[in-house]
């Protein structure tokens, strides 16, 4: 039984919807949460199954929910088409509560996948759709060869190496739960075929319940044509049923990120201690050190080093930055900037080309201009900070009132001293110097420097020239 590296098929004739089953109730989860609602690389579970289908069918699947429809559907929305399945019954019984919306789909075949199997690839689907076109097959499916069963049914094969049945494996014999080619839970079956048959499923006597599985058995006595395909990549067949299973699928997915980036040009120095979100970009050249965690939206551009021990959220980094064991949440560096070590920027900060905030530095709902530095444990709230700014150790924008967020704003050129607290609403103007200690209440005029608690102006500077 060779396995197979799935690639790109040729493109589809026959039109194909996707059903995804999504009823089962997660109880081995011990979670208020439903199943397939908990997050895997930053999306929801169903979020991947949902992805891939949709990218292999290019038509709009049908989603079987059970007693968690509601949260199903909001996460959701209008990508998918929804039945219910009222009681648990078994995946075939799932599968007939789509009957009466599929009925009549122009659809020629369907896909029928897990909600719970979030690894499985578009492009498997796709090829296993293709193999069903090609061989006129009442059922494909995928199945893997491995020594941990996780629960799956086993595939059956006739003398022939024909496929003539799947069991379950509460329902199989000694013999049978040696077998260690699985069922991977994934089908394209004839559409034409599938309702009918659907019917003629009998329960399981031991559990009561209607085993999509029997479908094989039910094909063979129509004399037609069961095909299995050997997946060469047994992530794809991780089902999640625990929080263990969970960590597994995480496990996997990871790799398979970090395996995509470095082949396009990333350098991941410990692809071990590097955890990227599926919907994460990087630019080629840029190096990933040990430790980081690059989340959500996250895009960074070519050439910049992240890490180590740095975390990003729906952030924006350009070409050619650093940002070292620091935070970044819905924060932008732009090209040639730099943060940390240990520095916070969080929602709205804007760091401008070649600016740096150095240690423990803090920024929210704040920009600072090109060129501008503030290197050592200070804070800029709510404030607008032009070009080529210094920003001195332990300066601080006082934003809060008590009642409400004021802002600060410090023209082109400006020196703001060591520990000069900004009382906002102030302005410092271009090019003006506030001395270390300084409490600025009042605002600065450009071109001059004030000291002093209050801080008052004691002398006038020459301007700068205008290529700050």
């Amino acid at each position: 039984m060779p396995s197979h590296e799935f690639e790109e098929p040729p493109s589809l004739t026959q039109p194909v919807r996707g059903i995804v089953l999504a009823a089962g109730k997660g109880t081995r989860m011990r979670s208020n949460l439903p199943k397939v609602l908990h997050l895997l690389r930053g999306l929801p579970i169903i979020e991947h199954s949902l992805r891939s289908v949709l990218q292999a069918t290019g038509n709009k699947p049908l989603i079987v929910v059970g007693q968690d429809a509601a949260a199903v559907r909001a996460a959701v929305g209008e990508r998918a088409d929804f039945a219910v399945q009222s009681e648990q019954l078994g995946t075939g019984h799932a599968v007939m509560q789509a009957e009466a919306a599929l009925r009549g789909d122009p659809a020629q075949q369907f896909i029928i996948t897990a909600a719970d199997m979030p690894l499985v690839r578009a492009e498997t689907l796709r090829h296993i759709a293709a193999e069903r076109e090609r061989s006129g097959a009442a059922i494909v499916m995928l199945t893997v060869v491995v020594n941990d069963p996780r629960g799956f049914g086993r595939v059956v094969r006739d003398a022939g190496g024909n496929v003539s049945a799947i069991v379950e494996e509460v329902a199989c014999s000694p013999a049978q739960l040696k077998v260690n080619e699985l069922n991977g839970a994934i089908y394209c079956v004839e559409a034409a075929w599938l309702w009918g048959a659907l019917r003629r499923i009998q329960p399981n006597p031991r559990k009561g319940e209607y085993f999509l599985t029997d479908l094989v058995e039910i094909a063979v006595a129509d004399g037609r044509t069961v095909r299995a395909i050997v997946g060469a990549d047994v992530d794809e067949c991780i089902g999640i049923n625990t929080r263990v299973d969970l960590a597994d699928a995480d496990a996997a997915l990871r790799r398979r990120i970090n395996r995509a980036h470095m082949l396009n040009g990333v350098s991941i120095v410990d692809p071990a201690t590097t955890y990227i979100d599926l919907d994460v970009t990087i630019g080629a050249d840029t190096t990933i050190l040990p430790n980081t965690h690059l989340l959500g939206r996250t895009r960074i551009g070519s050439v910049s080093v992240i890490g180590p021990d740095a975390l990003l959220r729906d952030s924006v980094v350009g070409d050619g930055c650093e940002v070292c064991q620091s935070v970044l949440e819905e924060a932008q560096v732009d090209d040639g900037g730099g943060v940390g070590p240990f520095s916070h920027l969080r929602e709205g900060a804007y760091v401008g080309q070649h600016a740096h905030v150095g240690n423990f530095g803090e920024m929210k709902k704040s920009r600072l201009g090109a060129r501008s530095k503030m290197g050592h444990f200070s804070y800029l709230g709510d404030a607008t900070v032009g070009e080529g700014v210094n920003i001195g150790a332990g300066a601080i924008t006082c934003n809060y009132d008590g009642v409400r967020k004021n802002p600060t704003i410090i023209g082109d050129g400006a020196f703001i001293g060591s520990d000069t607290l900004l009382v906002a609403p102030v302005e410092v103007g271009a090019n003006a110097t506030t001395g270390a200690g300084a409490v600025v209440t009042k605002n600065v005029p450009p071109d001059s420097v004030a000291v002093g608690l209050p801080a008052r102006v004691i002398r006038r500077k020459p301007p700068k020239s205008s290529d700050v």
